[in-house]
């Protein structure tokens, strides 16, 4: 292997960085931080559980099973399943939510901070348009993905996240306020923590990064299983601790900056704010830069992994090719933005709420899969199990009539009041699934 296939993880760890690392990534660390005041440092503990340590965990769990994603890894449960949850999951961090969620927070905080009120009407369609736009054309040449995001992109971002971040320090906004009732004490801020960093979508877009993550290791000369899994434990051991470093920094500007700016509705104007406070008329200009740049890269990789998705589904393939489907989900992704940032925010938990529990348990039985002899009982019984809760949280979260439900499970569900219920029901369904496999014979799945 030639040297520069050794180190190819690097730039193939600071694409995928760039891809994880958007617009939620930036509004949803602030506004936790305002909320959780002196409690920050508990709330970010369980943000980094599900913002970095389950993406993480998600992208080696793709490279170690040896498939070549979340539908090959869903199919070990039922063809049929795979093919619904990775719609639903691409689907999810494509053109619904976070795809026009990329543009949407571009826009606010890039962009309407140089315009007079009088052009803003006019101007968020236009601003999508172009932003969208670039987004759909890069994405529509996928193998040109690192020499344009991992070596160009990137360190503009990190670049312009480093001078922001050096401020920060030298000349801190003030000190964290009392706490948010859901942070009061430091268990309870690591819980919400946990439920704030679902709305990052990163683990389920890591089921998607994995795939294209894989892809490009291939290109680069890997052809070998174990060599494959290694480069990209490599690569995401690079990109997750650069998104918990910058976690922390945006988590720490927000929960010093309420005696500043006051509070605000959304981590939007508190990163726009925060940048005037610490670097004055030019201070805008940096945030604008930092905003575009990390949310084009992520918008780049959420509709090419969109389109490349529903490729290999196989609808219409002699009608409709690659960068038509770019296309069609950039123009998708464009519509769902003119709603706006606050109506997308809203609308997603109730999806994230039914989509994470089963991304939780896909991978770990991802790595459980040798060890349960690759039996498909098993994972039939765990999914169907937290399927159960997983649909019932996103319907509560929609506030969606559930009946009596509610105070049957508060009652006899451990963690449920606090959002977690899915955890013993799919500890039980796990437990049935060995059973079953104990009582019965049948084939290993690969």
């Amino acid at each position: 292997m030639q040297s520069d296939s050794r180190t190819r993880f690097i730039p193939i760890g600071l694409m995928l960085f760039a891809l994880f690392f958007g617009a939620g990534n930036l509004i949803f660390p602030a506004s936790m931080g305002q909320a959780a005041g002196t409690d920050v440092w508990w709330a970010l503990l369980g943000f980094c559980i599900t913002g970095v340590g389950l993406p993480l965990l998600t992208v080696m769990a793709v490279g170690y099973s040896g498939l070549h994603g979340v539908r090959e890894i869903a199919n070990r449960v039922h063809p049929w399943f795979g093919v619904f949850y990775s719609t639903v999951c691409i689907l999810a961090i494509g053109p619904c939510f976070a795809a026009p969620r990329t543009g949407t927070v571009s826009w606010e905080i890039g962009i309407v901070p140089f315009l007079d009120p009088s052009q803003l009407e006019v101007g968020m369609p236009i601003f999508l348009a172009v932003f969208l736009g670039v987004a759909g054309w890069l994405a529509a040449s996928p193998s040109k993905l690192v020499d344009r995001i991992g070596k160009i992109l990137t360190p503009l971002l990190v670049l312009t996240l480093g001078v922001f971040i050096v401020k920060s320090f030298i000349t801190p906004l003030g000190e964290p306020q009392t706490p948010a009732a859901p942070y009061a004490t430091p268990m309870f801020a690591v819980v919400q923590g946990i439920l704030d960093g679902y709305n990052t979508l990163d683990a389920i877009a890591a089921l998607i990064f994995a795939s294209l993550t894989i892809g490009v290791v291939r290109e680069a000369g890997f052809t070998e299983q174990k060599d494959i899994a290694r480069e990209v434990f490599k690569s995401a051991l690079i990109a997750a601790p650069l998104l918990g470093f910058i976690y922390i920094f945006i988590a720490k500007v927000g929960a010093e900056s309420v005696s500043a700016i006051g509070v605000q509705e959304t981590g939007a104007p508190i990163l726009a704010l925060s940048a005037q406070q610490l670097f004055g008329s030019g201070g805008a200009m940096i945030l604008s830069a930092m905003v575009l740049l990390a949310c084009l890269t992520t918008a780049i990789g959420l509709i090419s992994c969109t389109a490349a998705h529903f490729v290999s589904l196989g609808l219409f393939k002699d009608r409709i090719s690659y960068r038509a489907w770019v296309v069609i989900f950039t123009v998708i992704s464009y519509l769902i933005g003119l709603f706006g940032l606050k109506t997308i925010i809203v609308s997603t938990i109730p999806v994230l709420m039914f989509l994470y529990p089963l991304c939780v348990a896909l991978v770990i039985l991802s790595f459980l899969h040798n060890l349960i002899g690759g039996r498909r009982c098993v994972w039939a019984w765990t999914i169907g199990f937290t399927f159960v809760m997983a649909t019932y949280n996103g319907l509560q979260t929609a506030k969606i009539a559930t009946g009596g439900l509610e105070s049957i499970l508060a009652e006899w569900v451990p963690l449920h009041t606090l959002g977690l219920g899915w955890i013993p029901f799919a500890i039980v369904g796990f437990i049935i699934g060995m059973i079953h496999k104990s009582l019965t014979k049948g084939p290993a799945q690969p």
